[in-house]
């Protein structure tokens, strides 16, 4: 409970005595490119072969020679869109963008350059980590979206190379009963999971104390609670959402 106190305590720092918006914005860009242009290659190739293995595996068990081939597009489909894509590659951000935000801020933390930006009468918190958040905010549901058209598109590859399924058959079972309000709850899964991996990491990197061995420490931490954060969220959105 300490602990969950302190967070919020530091979250409500965030909005105190803010920035102008237009050093705002443009910190809120530059992190953009850090977190999402950086990430788009680890998650376009995690996606693309989770979509694959997803396709093979599902037309592994499919033996029932009365369902239509067809079903393994619309599981496949399902699958990417419900949990796979915006899940997944959530974790897979914790682990790349998570732990790069608390080794920033831990380094900057020991090396005493927060205390230069207070001494400076800035507020450290919404200068350094409010950007951060915003940021994650704009770019986890492009990365989700992406991984969304790349893992089916990988399903599609694997079905076809591998002959499982045809392409037309994958196509007619990807257009079978879809549900538009479930990319609504991916995307909203996105936005929440954005602000758990942002602000669990840059809590973890800003509180840092110590050396470099402490450093490490924050970053590991940052991604151990960052992913079960996410997993517990994952349940709640569920369970409330669907």
């Amino acid at each position: 409970m300490k602990t969950f106190g302190a967070f919020l305590l530091f979250l409500s720092s965030l909005v105190k005595r803010g920035e102008s918006p237009r050093i705002l914005f443009n910190r809120t860009i530059d992190e953009a490119i850090l977190i999402g242009i950086d990430s788009v290659f680890i998650v376009a190739v995690v996606s693309t072969f989770i979509g694959a293995v997803t396709c093979v595996q599902i037309s592994y068990n499919l033996t029932n020679a009365l369902i239509p081939r067809s079903t393994i597009g619309f599981m496949v489909r399902e699958m990417t869109i419900l949990e796979l894509a915006p899940t997944i590659t959530s974790i897979v951000l914790a682990g790349k963008v998570g732990s790069s935000i608390a080794g920033g801020l831990g380094t900057m933390r020991i090396t005493e350059q927060v205390d230069a930006l207070e001494v400076m009468g800035i507020n450290s918190a919404s200068y350094l980590v409010l950007p951060k958040i915003m940021a994650a905010f704009l770019v986890f549901p492009m990365l989700v979206i992406t991984a969304m058209f790349l893992s089916i598109f990988g399903g599609y590859l694997a079905g076809s190379l591998s002959g499982a399924l045809s392409g037309q058959e994958y196509i007619t079972g990807l257009r079978s009963d879809f549900i538009a309000y479930n990319i609504t709850f991916a995307l909203i899964k996105s936005v929440v999971f954005a602000f758990l991996v942002a602000a669990i990491s840059s809590y973890q990197g800003y509180f840092t104390e110590g050396g470099a061995l402490e450093v490490g420490r924050a970053s590991t931490k940052a991604v151990t609670n960052s992913v079960i954060a996410i997993l517990i969220a994952d349940f709640v959105c569920a369970q409330l959402l669907l």
